[in-house]
């Protein structure tokens, strides 16, 4: 292939190569506090928090744990919604030179004292509705420090908590009081360097101990650059006081956390915060902003808002000026929607390793359904040899995408082992197959592990998930591959109907049958009411999978019961 042949495609003014500035995320946020100090820097329910405030805050947080013990190279837990106490927890941390260890909330007990040890972290930040979760792991890891707050600590008009109405433990810390009791607002002399470790972000796991991907200063600045690079043209356009950040995707996750609010700081944006996604909430919150600039999203998100009974009279269209979706393929209905409404959408992919960052569609230009687009500028991708991991594959055939630029992780935490498999001269594997077309835009075609096997044909389940989608009664739908004693593993469909829709397997099979080869068809349908997602909103296909799979073990147990009676 032809050296960054994709070039071409670029929209207007998006460079091939971006100079990055030799900083760190703290500069970040000093940009948009010395350009526009007293514009919003966050805004939860109405409640705003100026750019001014945010630094001032991060500081004292900052030198108050410093005053815990909090030093460079420590790990720090941020086991918070997207709140402006995650911002200024996140900066703070990064002062000091500490390194953010981002933990959903949605995580067990079992799975914090897992992460928490993985890490080493010392110094835990968390809140209200989750201190069950924290109190039976205090003991059994390395932490020194819970700092605890209330979620609605930081909103106008509501009650503000205290250490007591929380019921803390009598060596915990309450954060709003760590701060009002810090009148240092000097910043800590910390020598920071733009390749010091800056975010441990792990992995989308669903069993065992996910990895972690150490990312630095200098590979979430970069990211924030791309980003922010990509949509320039449009950014020009809009004055910049009226640029906003509806940040639902969350911040714990690498996809909020660079494309949201890293790229919202260095693009000095307001980020509209949604602790949670409830499309109901949501809807109310459109209703109060006229105008959001930029809107990181996951399909489901953007299907759930289209097809929410508000849509109906909200002018949508006028709501949102640029929307970038990722985690999964837009289906081609909602890209049609999005078309209608007149909405800017780019879609792309990356992952934690990288940044959340690697490929992505123009603004303005060519767009192709299903396709993830061209690789961001100062990228290169290759595809490989699914098998051999060497060789570049022809165009139009399919292969591991192999990725290399400045977003690509350091290391994996503490392991040296998965490190080494992952990445190799500066490439990272990363498990994903796809295609490249004449025109070099890029699509998936699955995972590795999601291939499915059925009697010696290779199948793609995202094939069947698009064909599934254009359904007129189906709202959401995923295909997997499950055991099969004649053919190895056999198609499954999952699919939650529309509101008031009523289908049968029979005709959702034969609709497949229509638009698929027959080894592709799903044999088997199951209508449920929901599907199992991430806490960004991703179906997560392995979970029912793995549900397949313990059905399966179920009905061997039986048999050998069966056969010793």
């Amino acid at each position: 292939m032809e050296s960054k042949s994709w070039i071409k495609h670029y929209d207007q003014g998006v460079p091939e190569t971006i100079r990055y500035p030799k900083i760190t995320l703290t500069d970040l946020l000093q940009i948009p506090a010395s350009t526009c100090p007293d514009k919003a820097a966050t805004i939860l329910y109405g409640t705003k928090m100026t750019f001014w405030e945010l630094r001032e805050n991060s500081i004292r947080l900052a030198n108050a744990l410093a005053g815990l013990g909090v030093k460079k190279g420590d790990r720090v837990g941020i086991h918070l919604p997207n709140t402006p106490q995650y911002v200024i927890a996140y900066y703070a941390t990064l002062y000091l030179g500490g390194i953010v260890v981002n933990l959903s909330p949605l995580y067990t007990s079992d799975e914090l004292e897992k992460m928490l040890n993985k890490t080493g972290m010392t110094t835990l930040i968390t809140f209200d509705m989750v201190i069950e979760n924290v109190r039976p792991i205090v003991l059994k890891t390395p932490l020194s420090s819970v700092v605890v707050t209330k979620v609605t600590d930081f909103m106008d008009g509501l009650e503000k908590s205290t250490p007591e109405k929380l019921g803390l433990n009598d060596n915990w810390y309450h954060f709003s009081q760590l701060i009002d009791n810090s009148l240092n607002t000097k910043l800590p002399r910390v020598q920071l360097s733009p390749d010091d470790p800056a975010l441990i972000q792990f992995t989308g796991g669903t069993t065992g101990i996910p990895k972690g991907a150490v990312l630095t200063h200098a590979n979430i600045v970069a990211g924030a650059y791309q980003v922010m690079t990509w949509s320039t043209y449009i950014d020009k356009i809009i004055p910049a006081e009226q640029h906003s950040t509806l940040a639902i995707i969350p911040y714990f996750h690498v996809f909020g956390n660079v494309v949201g609010l890293n790229r919202g700081m260095l693009a000095c944006t307001s980020q509209i915060l949604v602790p949670r996604f409830d499309v109901d909430e949501l809807m109310n919150i459109l209703e109060n902003h006229d105008n959001i600039t930029f809107f990181p999203a996951v399909p489901t998100m953007i299907n759930a808002i289209i097809n929410h009974p508000k849509s109906k009279t909200m002018p949508l269209g006028k709501k949102f000026c640029v929307l970038s979706s990722g985690g999964a393929p837009m289906p081609v209905e909602l890209i049609e929607q999005l078309n209608d409404l007149g909405i800017f959408f780019t879609e792309g992919y990356g992952l934690s390793e990288t940044c959340s960052l690697a490929t992505v569609t123009p603004v303005i230009g060519m767009k192709k359904p299903g396709s993830i687009g061209i690789p961001l500028p100062d990228m290169d991708i290759k595809l490989v040899d699914i098998e051999t991991g060497e060789n570049e594959v022809r165009q139009g055939d399919p292969g591991e995408i192999v990725v290399k630029g400045p977003v690509v992780m350091q290391e994996y935490w503490n392991d040296p082992k998965e490190t080494a498999a992952q990445l190799r001269d500066g490439w990272l594997y990363t498990g994903d197959i796809a295609i490249r077309d004449e025109d070099d835009y890029f699509f998936i075609v699955d995972r590795k592990k999601d291939m499915i096997i059925a009697g010696g044909y290779n199948i793609y389940p995202r094939e069947i998930d698009e064909v599934l989608f254009t359904h007129p009664k189906i709202l959401e739908a995923i295909a997997v591959g499950i055991p099969d004693d004649y053919r190895g593993e056999t198609v499954k469909a999952y699919v939650v109907l529309k509101e008031g829709k009523t289908a049968s397997e029979k005709e959702i099979i034969d609709f497949c049958k229509e638009k698929l080869a027959v080894y592709k068809t799903p044999k088997l349908v199951e209508f449920r009411d929901s599907l199992p997602k991430s806490a960004v909103g991703k179906i997560l296909r392995k979970i029912l999978r793995d549900e397949e799979a313990a059905k399966d073990v179920r009905k061997a147990n039986l048999s050998d019961m069966k056969k010793d009676e």
